[in-house]
């Protein structure tokens, strides 16, 4: 049984995602601020999943999405009532994985609970600290190796770190501010479209395959969509 935590500080929210939750074969945990989240995150050894409201008191969800992606690549879906471009690129930089406006329909929400949760676990299944494999992908991390249907591909060095990290964590969407200050780092003088152009060469080099998973999500960045069958 998957473990959720959900974070809000209004009450009936907690309730009504619970108890949906509850009905769906989940147990949950909790909080109804951001410190009680990170407390009970840091206190509880099996959450498989976290719903998090972005402005809870004393500390808000962006700060939880932070402490929970400094130790852990759970799935993290935050919850706002606000729907600027702003708190979602702030939602995807902090590492979350989904991000919905309230009102929100709570069976639809389940829904995506799921979906998240199949899809962190057959990435799990099929990646190691050295191996990652995603449908007829596979990469190689200590040989520095790529290969697609058994043909070695080869990739410049920030070509091949931007790839690395998109398949490290399917599903999760990657700012292209978050990419650039990863591979190429802070210091680096430049702009987002040297990742645009970089991740263009990726999904040229990738064919089909690059054409199939490796998505630009308009406005924020990229990730790699796994097949979801």
């Amino acid at each position: 049984m998957s473990k959720i935590l959900v974070a809000d500080d209004e009450a009936l929210i907690r309730r009504l995602i619970c108890d949906f939750l509850h009905k769906n074969g989940y147990e949950t945990v909790q909080a109804e601020n951001g410190s009680k989240a990170i407390e009970l995150f840091n206190n509880t050894n099996d959450i498989d999943l976290a719903v998090l409201d972005i402005m809870m008191p004393d500390t808000d969800g962006w700060e939880v999405c932070r402490t929970i992606r400094r130790k852990s690549d759970i799935p993290i879906i935050m919850l706002t009532a606000r729907s600027q471009e702003f708190d979602q690129l702030n939602g995807f930089e902090a590492g979350c994985d989904e991000y919905v406006t309230k009102p929100f329909s709570p069976g639809v929400l389940v829904k995506r609970i799921e979906a998240l949760l199949k899809r962190y676990n057959k990435s799990s299944i099929e990646s190691s600290d050295d191996i990652i494999i995603i449908d007829s992908l596979r990469i190689n991390k200590p040989a520095h190796e790529v290969f697609l249907n058994n043909v070695s591909i080869d990739f410049t060095n920030k070509e091949y770190n931007i790839l690395v990290k998109l398949a490290d964590a399917p599903g999760r969407t990657y700012s292209r501010e978050q990419l650039l200050d990863d591979i190429w780092g802070i210091d680096f003088i430049g702009d987002a479209r040297t990742v645009d152009s970089h991740v263009a060469r990726i999904r040229t080099k990738l064919g089909d395959w690059g054409e199939l998973h490796l998505k630009t999500i308009y406005g924020i960045g990229y990730k790699i969509e796994v097949n979801k069958n």
